[in-house]
């Protein structure tokens, strides 16, 4: 394919789905990373995009939103790894509200194992997922349909979480940046995000690495409510997306990097990135059970060495989140 021709497809995709990963530009147009950047630099030169961290997005600071086709294809496999993350932080007999999105489907579908749990969501593929689950209690909100994103928006919705308290709300939205927290590009899905935060004493947001450091029109979550951000390891060469992550982490966010090679700990081959021991963040959010008290900070699912480090003195070592 000629430069020419993959720009062209670039644009084409970008201007379809409002905001594409370096990865899935590369996947579609079967070139290197390396070079979809490059064609990414040369139409935001021409005015036609922007970059991103991790991919490119429309013109003019602020990603639209996607329907559900075009995002149901993206950073699919980014999704699974946040959702297999994420629904480990859920016990048995929780009640929890799951907000709408192809990632919270993803969870959902996780969910469905997990005994004597009540989920409350607003959309329509959440509770698709957990339908014939028996051992979860699914309840809908009310309020009007919307289809692009098959979720319930608008003030039935909101009414009918008034009143509502459980142990943690699960979102995701369209941009995530440490200054304004989550946010999303539709005005009455922002609202309905907004009552779900605030029926849970915690807030978890499940965000790919494309979403760090996009900024959208309405804010949903601002920062200082975000309890953790359950995400994706961004690409070797997008040190932006890490210093993203690194400012909610100083902000008190508990950030946990979800990865194929979670589990074992071991670098893909060829990864050649340093392990990162990253500075500790401020003490607005103090949480119990750590060594010496200290607030959070971020944390990769890959490493669970961190008591070994603080017994050695040493600063300790990124840790999973998960209940140990």
């Amino acid at each position: 394919m000629f430069a020419a021709e993959r720009r062209q497809l670039i644009l084409e995709m970008v201007r379809a789905n409002g905001a594409v990963s370096l990865r899935e530009l590369a996947r579609v147009v079967q070139t290197s990373e390396v070079t979809v950047r490059r064609d990414v630099r040369a139409l935001e030169a021409e005015g036609l995009l922007d970059r991103r961290h991790g991919g490119a997005v429309l013109p003019g600071g602020f990603t639209r939103e996607s329907g559900f086709p075009q995002k149901s294809h993206l950073s699919t496999a980014e999704k699974t790894a946040i959702a297999d993350l994420a629904a480990s932080l859920v016990g048995e007999g929780e009640a929890i509200v799951v907000g709408a999105g192809t990632t919270t489907q993803e969870l959902a579908r996780r969910l469905a194992r997990v005994p004597g749990l009540t989920v409350v969501t607003n959309s329509l593929l959440v509770a698709q997922a957990l339908a014939h689950a028996n051992r979860v209690e699914v309840v809908m909100t009310g309020g009007t349909l919307r289809g692009s994103n098959y979720a319930l928006v608008g003030s039935g919705a909101e009414q009918s979480l008034q009143g509502l308290r459980v142990s943690r709300a699960f979102l995701s939205g369209s941009g995530l940046t440490a200054e304004r927290g989550l946010s999303t590009s539709n005005m009455l899905s922002a609202s309905v995000d907004r009552a779900l935060v605030q029926a849970a004493a915690e807030v978890v947001v499940l965000a790919d690495h494309t979403k760090l450091g996009a900024d959208t029109m309405f804010q949903t979550v601002p920062t200082e409510l975000i309890t953790r951000l359950v995400t994706d390891e961004p690409p070797l060469h997008d040190e932006r997306a890490a210093a993203e992550l690194q400012a909610l982490a100083d902000q008190g966010v508990e950030v946990t990097v979800a990865g194929p090679d979670a589990e074992t700990g071991e670098a893909p081959p060829g990864d050649r990135r340093p392990r990162r021991d990253m500075p500790l963040p401020g003490q607005r959010r103090t949480t119990t059970g750590r060594a010496g008290g200290l607030g959070p900070q971020l944390r990769s699912a890959s490493s669970l060495s961190d008591q070994a480090a603080s017994s050695s003195g040493e600063r300790p070592r990124v840790a999973d989140l998960r209940r140990r």
